[in-house]
């Protein structure tokens, strides 16, 4: 769970956390860290070499499972419309964004082989969904991206922003692939 466990997706709250995460100051050096919420412990933001990752929403649970209607592709579907709706709102200020795939670091983690720190800690916390990209934004060194995903089918859908002081790129695929 997240730290945004039953908030409601409000994409004008988003936007401005994304702003704020943007604003931050992002740790130069050190080791990747998840921060939990002091209460619950729940997932609230995890900070790396350059980079800082927080969850924007979380489905509730009537959506996680898929049982109510529509079934699992209906809170997929559901899911998606808000990560839509937030890509757009973010195309208004910063243009058109450009993807980054997550799961050739998903099969470099199932072989053993190193993933880039920003990449693993959205693996960690079960962010799999590919990254909308934009940067370096106007007027700093900066880059966002945002995401939708989970690590499976009983897992809850996470809604995650990321701010890098470095280019976010995929990393190359296995050799295999």
């Amino acid at each position: 769970m997240t730290a945004r466990y039953g908030e409601p997706f409000d994409p004008a709250r988003a936007v401005a956390d994304v702003e704020a995460l943007l604003a931050a100051p992002l740790p130069a050096t050190g080791p990747t860290a998840a921060e939990g919420d002091p209460v619950t412990g729940e997932w609230r933001a995890t900070a790396g070499e350059g980079f800082r990752v927080v969850p924007l929403w979380e489905s509730p649970d009537e959506e996680r499972d898929g049982d109510g209607p529509g079934g699992p592709d209906a809170v997929e579907e559901a899911a998606e419309a808000r990560l839509a709706a937030l890509v757009a709102e973010l195309e208004t200020r910063w243009g058109a964004h450009h993807p980054v795939a997550v799961h050739g670091a998903l099969l470099l983690r199932q072989e053993g082989a190193p993933v880039p720190p920003l990449f693993a800690a959205l693996l960690d916390e079960d962010c799999y969904g590919d990254l909308a990209v934009w940067g370096p934004l106007p007027g700093q060194d900066r880059y966002v991206g945002v995401s939708v995903g989970r690590s499976d089918g009983d897992a809850p859908m996470v809604l995650a922003a990321v701010v890098s002081d470095r280019p976010i790129t995929a990393p190359p695929p296995p050799a295999w692939l």
